[in-house]
């Protein structure tokens, strides 16, 4: 197999890791990934490690698996132990600048009280001097700006500290991605490179493109020690690629949660890049290998893991002409820069739009709409909706929109019109805040606040207020983590009872009453216009 070309096997699992954990955005950006370490990594570890059956017990329950608790048996305890140490030694730095983050936010909160912030500027703690500047809003509220692209040069941006891991996928479970660190394990190959080597493009382009298998070896470093395994990823087999549409209209792909693939003839748009490897099972669903050879538009709609997946993104790299996504604000803990994030993990041509704003694609056009709710009430401004205009056609994107403010829809109706297609996301019950963002924080939530700001999207009334103000002809909720080859990324697990499905159910009933082609989407769906 040294000199004879072989191609990457289409079931390779991909799991791009920071600190043995699942990597995603608020992992990459040096001020919240200092968050997430010591406030929620580190935590976790320790607390398996002091009281492990506690977290094995808790599991048994499946409404826990979203929960704070490591999938893994007493037999590891040892392994986290050894991990929670190596990343407390290996991220001093980091531990330091969230421990600053804590100090300067009782700083601002006990001394910021409308007078100039010059004189506090000594007081801020040493590891944030030159990185932060202090701020008030019009009610005087203090807060912090971050510098973010001076901290990605400093020693706060630590890219050794990634690595992606490689095995073969059996099945789709896997441990949640929040709560659980990926230890070494039997039949798995740890490539200790950071994200943006270009190794990962030529070992992706394999996919579909035979290469030496002497050659992928040496670009990535793997040692003759490691043939036996690394070498069970690759085939002689030739595997298939996915041919580019052709025909007049437009052809929607729906490759599973908000995953939309959008193709004429002359263009081609991939929403949201959730892709799923192909399993043993072989169950119903579209691939890496449905894809085109060329992807000449990603759209980004917010920077949640289930949206800006790092595990595909990083796979499709070679593919992708441009990534869209919207402008964010920068410079928070919340709303870390998304274009930051991503060129510093290799994509050169990051495209942000303001809402609003329209780029031109060949027969037709993408326009960033406002986004709502979904974020808990937090100043995130990384959010938007996608209007893609392709052959006289209107497609839009809503993906998790909450239509908390119907008026809304009003204004962006009297711009764009009547839609075609319509695709909404109605996870409605959604996580509290601190799911995702509590690692940010550096004072707790009260529950009964915590509960009441949720990470939702519409319900069936809201969604059909949604239908009605825009008119598609065609309506599909997409966006619910059902699929089974996600629950590690969302942990979602509904019944017939749960209130998503019973929603949505409705909201499908109601729009086929009226005439409108509606459906819930699941695994896979093909669409012509």
């Amino acid at each position: 197999m040294e000199n004879g070309k072989v191609y990457l096997k289409p079931n390779v699992l991909v799991e791009p890791l920071v600190n043995h954990w699942y990597a995603w955005s608020y992992l990459i950006s040096p001020a919240t990934a200092a968050m997430y370490i010591a406030n929620s990594h580190v935590k976790i570890m320790q607390s398996f490690a002091a009281m492990p059956q506690i977290h094995i017990i808790a599991l048994k329950n499946p409404a826990m698996m979203g929960g704070p608790f490591i999938n893994y048996d007493a037999s590891r305890v040892g392994d986290i132990k050894k991990l929670v140490d190596r990343i407390v030694k290996e991220n001093a730095q980091m531990l330091e600048f969230a421990a600053g983050v804590k100090a300067l936010d009782e700083i601002l909160s006990s001394e910021g009280s409308g007078y100039s912030l010059e004189p506090l500027y000594p007081k801020v703690p040493e590891v944030l001097r030159g990185y932060v500047e202090l701020t008030y809003d019009l009610n005087n509220n203090p807060s912090p700006r971050f510098l973010e692209g001076l901290l990605y040069k400093s020693k706060y941006y630590n890219p050794s500290i990634q690595s992606v891991d490689l095995s073969l996928v059996v099945k789709d479970e896997r441990s949640f991605i929040f709560s659980t660190p990926r230890l070494e394990a039997e039949g798995h190959l740890r490539l200790n490179l950071p994200f943006n080597h270009h190794g990962y493009d030529e070992l992706f382009k394999m996919k579909t493109e035979p290469r030496p298998y002497g050659y992928i070896k040496e670009v990535l470093g793997v040692g003759d020690d490691q043939d036996d395994l690394f070498s069970t990823f690759f085939t002689e087999e030739e595997q298939p690629d996915g041919s580019r549409y052709d025909g007049e209209g437009v052809r929607l792909r729906y490759m599973g949660h908000a995953c939309v693939l959008v193709e004429t003839s002359g263009v081609s748009m991939l929403m949201d890049p959730v892709v799923s490897y192909k399993d043993a099972l072989q169950t119903s669903r579209y691939t890496f290998q449905d894809l085109p050879e060329t992807i000449d538009y990603v759209l980004i709609t917010h920077n949640h893991q289930d949206h800006c997946m790092f595990e595909t993104l990083i796979q499709l790299r070679h593919k992708i002409r441009n990534i869209v996504l919207p402008r964010g604000s920068g410079g928070t803990l919340t709303d870390p820069s998304l274009k930051l994030i991503l060129q510093h993990i290799g994509f050169p041509n990051v495209i942000e739009l303001d809402e609003m704003e329209t780029l031109p694609v060949e027969g037709g056009s993408v326009t960033s709409l406002p986004f709502l709710g979904e974020h808990a009430d937090l100043n995130v401004r990384t959010k938007n909706a996608f209007l893609l205009e392709l052959k006289g056609r209107k497609i839009m994107c809503a993906a998790d929109s909450n239509n908390i403010e119907p008026r809304l829809y009003d204004h962006i109706h009297e711009q764009i019109g009547d839609v075609d297609v319509l695709f909404v996301g109605m996870e409605c019950d959604g996580a509290p805040m601190s799911w995702l963002y509590g690692p940010l924080a550096t004072k707790p939530l009260a529950r009964k606040l915590d509960q009441s700001r949720r990470l939702d999207g519409s319900n069936c009334d809201r969604g059909m207020d949604l239908v009605n103000r825009l008119k598609p002809k065609q309506a599909y909720v997409y966006a619910m983590g059902q699929e089974p080859w996600l629950t590690y990324l969302t942990s979602i697990q509904y019944t017939e009872e749960s209130r998503p499905i019973v929603e949505s159910n409705r909201l499908v009933e109601e729009c086929r009453s009226r005439g409108i082609t509606a459906e819930r989407l699941f695994c896979q769906k093909e669409i012509l216009l």
